[in-house]
């Protein structure tokens, strides 16, 4: 893996770098082709507290997490302990799928992904509509449940994705009431 470590507000040691390489290093016995994959991580401290933000950007996936702490090393145990359950998600969710349906889908195809461009459409303000953050990425076709997946492990509360049954770009969201809802065009 090529790890991209930041600091924000702090210094990044080595002892803190070797540290991020050996625990998310970890994750790598869950997948077969992780070695020429970025993870980026950044490190903020605020006040007291000490932040942790990783993604890792693989085939048909991102993984994404972020954990505070009063401890550093302790943010990054925590971190590397949410990204073991998501992976853990996916692959139980894959696996029930492939026994449904008979085969793996096809995850060959590449996420493009610019640390730049991360988060989500923001502001307006009283004057009217101002767009602060343009946001582009490629849409890969998955069906619904996939689109909810991906959206749960980005932590979004909506996502926009190419659907393999009507080829047209839809959007799945999350309800108020915790249930998912699904934006078709006509």
């Amino acid at each position: 893996m090529n790890y991209q470590i930041r600091g924000q507000n702090l210094e990044v040691t080595p002892a803190l770098r070797d540290y991020v390489e050996k625990k998310i290093g970890r994750l790598e016995k869950y997948f077969d082709t992780m070695l020429g994959t970025d993870c980026y991580v950044t490190m903020r401290v605020i006040r007291d507290e000490q932040t942790v933000e990783v993604t890792i950007p693989l085939t048909g996936l991102i993984l994404r997490a972020e954990e505070t702490n009063t401890d550093m090393y302790a943010a990054i145990d925590l971190v590397v302990e949410k990204l073991e359950r998501q992976i853990r998600k996916f692959k139980t969710k894959v696996n029930r799928k492939s026994r449904q349906n008979g085969s793996i889908k096809n995850l060959n195809e590449e996420i493009n992904y610019d640390p730049d461009l991360e988060g989500e459409l923001e502001g307006t303000e009283d004057e009217g509509i101002e767009i602060v953050r343009t946001k582009r990425f490629n849409l890969k076709p998955m069906d619904p449940e996939e689109a909810i997946l991906q959206m749960d492990m980005l932590g979004h509360n909506f996502f926009v994705f190419s659907n393999a049954d009507t080829d047209q770009v839809s959007v799945v969201y999350r309800r108020k009431d915790g249930r998912y809802g699904l934006i078709e065009p006509e």
